[in-house]
């Protein structure tokens, strides 16, 4: 059996692994963590949500800083505040034993800068960021990044999906140098391959997980066709009929979230609305409440719920198909995570069921024709 000891994570780490369940190494993990320690290079891992990337390259990171030197080493850059959040947190917990202590600083908008300021004028060893508000700081000479050996580019393609990318070439224009770049995404779409022959090195190592299956294979697919009066119905009977399961229910504009939240109150269901306009505060009032199980469902669009990561969510339902095709393999990403099984359901109409045959057809997968 593989271990993260024999994959050459160091033994400061191995107390954290354990206390955190982290025993068996993943796939990207084993094909990711041996080259990142040993190489300097740059590097690609094409894997899903879910299948422990932040390990995956926190673990060299954090094993590659020098806590001696009072300077920032190596930058991660991630599409949102929830996401930047949950990375510090993990990579704060596997840094336990360590016997100096490695700093780290979180900044993305939603909090005044110049807290964010001060708190960087503190010791710190890395950075975790969202674009937009790095290149704030950058503007204002707020940190120094002259010194990263790293930089890592996580859930890549959700960062362009979300208008990242002039904020993404600044960056990377800012920080070209010696330092390594890895970037890390669910999926490859044109803009990635622009950004990767743009910046990154020709010999740069590129890793596949399931190279060939861009979905989850934990996943069960489905999908039921209903008349446009039916659907809202076929969404009560699924939430009726798995009455003690939790999961996300998406819709692609925030009036349909909100009117479908209201109406699903009304109904008597836990639920709460996630939405692209929503407050910063409001946001991390209703993540507290899903992720603490107060909430059971949670209606969102896209771009709200990118970089959800909450454990043991049942089911994804597709109230209305996405408009992209990356939507599709982000949504159905919130389930099955960490090697737990659940359920992508797509509600269609006979107008819509065309579109879900080209998703079917473009990721491989073929949908099941349930019932209700």
């Amino acid at each position: 059996m593989t271990t993260f000891s024999g994959l050459g994570v160091s033994k400061d780490f191995q107390g954290a692994l354990r206390e955190n369940q982290l025993i068996v190494p993943t796939e990207i993990q084993v094909k990711a963590i041996p080259i990142l320690l040993n190489s300097k290079t740059d590097f690609i891992g094409l894997a899903q949500t879910g299948t422990g990337k932040t390990a995956a390259f926190g673990l060299p990171i954090l094993q590659g800083i020098d806590p001696s030197k009072d300077e920032i080493q190596a930058l991660i850059l991630s599409p949102t505040r929830e996401l930047v959040q949950q990375i510090k947190k993990q990579l704060f917990k596997l840094t336990k034993y360590l016997p100096i202590k490695i700093f780290s600083e979180e900044v993305y908008g939603g909090v005044k800068i110049d807290i964010q300021i001060n708190n960087l004028k503190r010791p710190t060893h890395l950075v975790i960021a969202t674009p937009g508000r790095l290149v704030d700081l950058i503007e204002r000479a707020a940190l120094d990044l002259t010194k990263i050996k790293t930089i890592v580019l996580d859930e890549a393609d959700e960062m362009l999906s979300m208008g990242f990318k002039q904020d993404l070439n600044r960056i990377l224009n800012y920080t070209n140098g010696t330092r390594n770049t890895w970037l890390f995404s669910a999926t490859m779409p044109e803009e990635i391959q622009r950004m990767i022959s743009t910046y990154m090195a020709p010999d740069a190592v590129k890793v596949m997980v399931d190279a060939g299956e861009l979905v989850n294979k934990n996943i069960t697919h489905q999908y039921v066709l209903v008349n446009g009066k039916e659907k809202f119905n076929a969404l009560v009977s699924f939430l009726e009929v798995h009455s003690t399961a939790r999961g996300i229910v998406f819709c692609k504009t925030r009036v349909g979230v909100q009117n479908l939240a209201s109406y699903l109150k009304e109904e008597g269901f836990s639920v709460a609305a996630l939405e692209g306009e929503m407050g910063q505060r409001d946001r991390d009032k209703v993540m507290r409440s899903f992720k603490k199980e107060y909430t059971q469902i949670l209606i969102a669009t896209d771009v709200a719920a990118r970089g959800i990561d909450v454990r043991d969510l049942a089911f994804v339902i597709h109230y209305q198909l996405p408009e992209q095709l990356e939507y599709y393999t982000h949504r159905s990403g919130r389930t099955a995570r960490a090697g737990k099984k659940g359920v992508s359901l797509a509600l269609v109409t006979a107008t819509e069921l065309g579109s879900l045959r080209k998703i079917e057809e473009s990721l491989g997968f073929k949908a099941i024709n349930g019932s209700i």
